[in-house]
């Protein structure tokens, strides 16, 4: 028989907890900082337009009869575009013509007169009176002159205005009017449009705040806004060759929409950009040199304030405030809290307390480890 000490003594043991393990440290991704120059820009989004779009209208009433241009085409200044029917201004010049001739036959009429009734009136064989109103017949006759002169060059400028030629080299677009079509009653019709393309014109309508907050990136590069390279971005994400400049800043900020109207300038040897496009301008605002920089999933932000989680050299997480600064694309400029050589939290923020141990892991070696290459964590 077994003696109960000796049960109980064998009993012992199976009835001990089993030591509990600890977890091992949670593993987070870290980045080293380090300084870099970092490109600023800013972003514009507007409409190209012409520096000239200039209507063509009809000076004179008359009916359509020619327009021997290509809609659409390249047009040269002086170029024939519309041709009226000029029969009834051909009629008025005429008649103008007429007037002229016989306003200076009157005029040749007052002024033998006068060489007639001169020599009499210093006899005095005639009255003073008679030559004073041959004088003025003269000056009448000169005033009829003038005024026939005057309707023959209207005429004249109304038959020309028949023909209308093009103002400028540029761009036509589609004819507005047809042949036969009755133009300029009682107004100056419009008849096509035409636009200089070389070069092009982008116009846009920055906030208050967003130019001043470009002038401020300036000034921290030292770059001048307005000798500043542009880049032109068009609707389909085509980018366009030629780089740009701005050429105008309005003097006053429009008050009833709070923004400022700006205007660069783009070579278009090739015609591609066309008035109303829409596109994006990008500005280059320069570089800010030995800055740091972090992702912008690195940062948390708690009322109002932005902290990082800083691991130690001996794999504690610390959370630390940082004051930041501009922003490109998904990344932040750090202008205070961080020095070049710390390790910061990238990926699993949710993973870490106030002075908790982690496994800290570059983006490279949180890689090799999923591919089954690097090596695995160890527990404890």
């Amino acid at each position: 028989m077994v003696h109960p000490i000796l049960i109980a003594a064998l009993a012992i043991p199976a009835c001990e907890k089993p030591e509990a393990t600890t977890p091992p440290p949670p593993i987070v991704e870290v980045m080293e900082i380090v300084t870099s120059e970092v490109p600023l820009s800013a972003t514009l989004i507007g409409q190209l337009d012409s520096p000239q779009n200039v209507e063509i209208r009809a000076r004179v009433e008359g009916f359509v009869d020619k327009t021997p241009f290509t809609e659409g085409s390249e047009v040269k200044e002086g170029d024939l575009l519309f041709e009226l029917d000029k029969k009834p201004y051909l009629e008025k010049l005429a008649a103008a013509q007429g007037s002229l001739n016989e306003a200076k036959a009157a005029l040749n009429k007052y002024e033998k007169d006068v060489n007639r009734l001169r020599p009499l009136a210093e006899k005095r064989a005639i009255p003073q009176q008679d030559l004073d109103n041959a004088l003025a017949s003269v000056d009448v006759g000169k005033a009829g002159v003038s005024t026939a002169q005057a309707q023959l060059q209207s005429a004249q400028f109304d038959l020309d205005y028949c023909d209308i030629h093009a103002p400028i080299t540029g761009l036509i677009g589609a004819a507005s009017v047809s042949i036969g079509e009755l133009v300029g009653k009682g107004e100056p019709t419009l008849l096509a449009t035409m636009s200089t393309l070389d070069p092009i014109w982008f116009y846009c309508n920055v906030s208050e705040v967003e130019y001043l907050n470009a002038e401020r990136k300036g000034r921290k590069t030292g770059s001048d806004i307005e000798a500043l390279p542009l880049t032109l971005t068009l609707s389909n994400g085509t980018v366009h060759e030629e780089e740009g400049h701005f050429v105008f800043i309005d003097r006053a900020v429009d008050t009833k929409t709070g923004t400022l109207r700006i205007r660069a300038e783009f070579a278009n040897g090739e015609k591609v950009l066309r008035p109303g496009m829409f596109a994006r301008v990008s500005v280059n605002l320069g570089t800010l040199k030995d800055s740091i920089e972090i992702p912008e999933r690195a940062l948390v932000e708690l009322q109002g304030k932005n902290f990082v989680w800083v691991i130690s050299s001996e794999g504690t997480a610390s959370q630390r405030p940082v004051t930041v600064g501009e922003q490109t694309d998904s990344k932040y400029v750090i202008l205070d809290g961080l020095e070049p050589g710390e390790s910061i939290v990238v990926e699993g923020l949710q993973k870490v307390h106030e002075g908790s141990a982690v496994t800290a892991m570059t983006s490279e070696q949180m890689a090799a480890m999923q591919a089954g290459k690097g090596p695995k964590p160890a527990t404890k």
